[in-house]
């Protein structure tokens, strides 16, 4: 498959080298020399220096013979101009493109990136995607990641497993032996740096990182099988009313779950816009790292505060503070992946990283095959697919225990006319089920391989 990324920035970074390493023909194109310099020094992928909107670098980058373009520069308006000269140029066939400003995306202005318009295929958002994110963590408080799959009827949950863990040094195969019918299935364990999908006879043991995938309705024995008991928060205090927090604040307010939420916003400016623009929440204008600010947003008797500025060192230091002072979990918007082994020694419970979900949110366009649903996992190191199988998968018609999955894949779920199916190795997938499959980082390509068709791509 031939792509062009516009953009060499953390994110674009992130995808070519994805991208590359599954074989992908991948040329990256970036203002910036020193970025462009970093590419083709580090990644086998084409880097070009120049102007991503201009036609005559795209021209240059081979962008009339590509099947994708996805434009992540750190301009929203250099992301559409891109998008457009690819559709009206180059008929590029699938055009992606990041877009911040919330203002493009009203829905006053829908019709902006039609056809007719500005062709854009896929609009990624990040501050939309992260806002997401966290409202799902706060749904399953003791989880450090979960992603919905089928439309919310499947999770993958990541717990830490602490000593109070009851199933701690239990073997995977005895799991379903005590718990005959908890729907779930462990399908990556994070020890240290290296990342293992389990086989029956492995443990889980203190101080590792669980995924497991469960039945939605599972959710609550589940974490309680991982020692996680904690309740869903009913105040809250969210730190950075930029559109990260006044975004998560419109998602809390229109659940009407009758959370009360408190905003603390250190522009003055900003804190009057935020305050106009939500009905109910209380914005604070201070400072997060004042104890004072955090005495007056009543963090004593918060359960759980997120920290959204565009400062990692701010949303780290004044979750830490909050915690201190009687916060009982605390979640952080970190950018910088180099802070993430030290989040869990720090006592931060969850972090999110806005360019793992953007680039979890783009490579869902860009798999062959039949693929719904994508997540990466720890920088790449895994992901979770979900996929649906047809005739031609070799997946289909027979048993699990049969069929050649690859050593450091796993099927974690089926879902069958709105059943959910935890897999066996009798189980036989047939066809239009959704798989719910966990990958190592080196086999996703065969696994998206296993739910490709002969004349079917997107």
């Amino acid at each position: 498959m031939k792509i062009v990324i516009c953009g060499a920035g953390q994110v674009g970074f992130a995808i070519a080298r994805q991208l590359a390493d599954e074989q992908n023909d991948i040329t990256v194109v970036d203002r910036d020399p020193a970025l462009i310099q970093r590419v083709n020094d580090t990644l086998e992928v084409q880097g070009m220096l120049g102007f991503a909107s201009h036609p005559d670098v795209l021209e240059r980058a081979g962008v009339a013979d590509a099947d994708m373009l996805i434009a992540v520069t750190y301009a929203d308006e250099v992301n559409m101009v891109a998008c457009q000269v690819a559709h009206s140029l180059f008929n590029v066939p699938t055009k992606i493109a990041r877009v911040r400003a919330q203002n493009y995306l009203s829905p006053v202005w829908r019709d902006l990136f039609s056809r007719d318009h500005m062709p854009i295929d896929v609009i990624i958002s990040p501050e939309i995607e992260v806002a997401q994110a966290v409202v799902r963590r706060l749904h399953v408080p003791g989880a450090f990641d979960t992603i919905p799959f089928a439309d919310g009827a499947v999770q993958v949950i990541g717990v830490f497993v602490g000593e109070d863990c009851p199933v701690i040094d239990t073997p995977m195969r005895q799991l379903t032996e005590l718990f005959p019918d908890l729907n779930i299935v462990v399908v990556g364990i994070l020890r240290g740096d290296r990342m293992v999908v389990p086989t029956g006879d492995d443990q889980i043991h203190a101080g590792d990182e669980v995924y497991f995938v469960a039945d939605s309705n599972h959710l609550g024995r589940a974490m309680t099988l991982f020692g996680h008991e904690e309740q869903e928060a009913r105040r809250m205090i969210i730190i950075g009313g930029g559109n990260i927090g006044l975004y998560l604040a419109h998602l809390i307010e229109g659940e009407d779950s009758g959370v009360r939420v408190n905003i603390i916003e250190r522009g003055t400016e900003r804190a009057r816009l935020v305050a106009d623009r939500l009905e109910r929440a209380v914005v604070i204008n201070g400072d997060a790292l004042d104890r004072e600010i955090l005495s007056e947003a009543n963090v004593e008797s918060t359960e759980t505060v997120v920290a959204v500025t565009d400062d990692d060192q701010v949303n780290i230091l004044a979750s830490l503070l909050a915690k201190r002072q009687g916060a009982e979990r605390v979640v952080t918007l970190i950018n910088n992946a180099s802070y993430g082994p030290l989040i869990s020694s720090l006592g931060i419970d969850a972090a999110v990283n806005p360019r793992a979900t953007t680039v979890s949110s783009i490579l869902r366009h860009v798999r062959r095959g039949r693929i719904r649903g994508v997540y990466t996992l720890r920088d790449g190191m895994a992901e979770i697919l979900e996929a649906e199988a047809l005739e031609t998968s070799s997946l289909v018609g027979r048993p699990l225990s049969e069929t050649r999955v690859p050593s450091g894949a796993i099927v974690g779920a089926v879902v069958r006319d709105g059943a959910i199916i935890i897999p066996r190795g009798d189980t036989v997938i047939k066809t239009g089920d959704r798989v719910i499959m966990f990958a190592l980082a080196d086999r996703v390509r065969q696994v998206e391989k296993m739910f490709s068709v002969r004349i079917d791509f997107f």
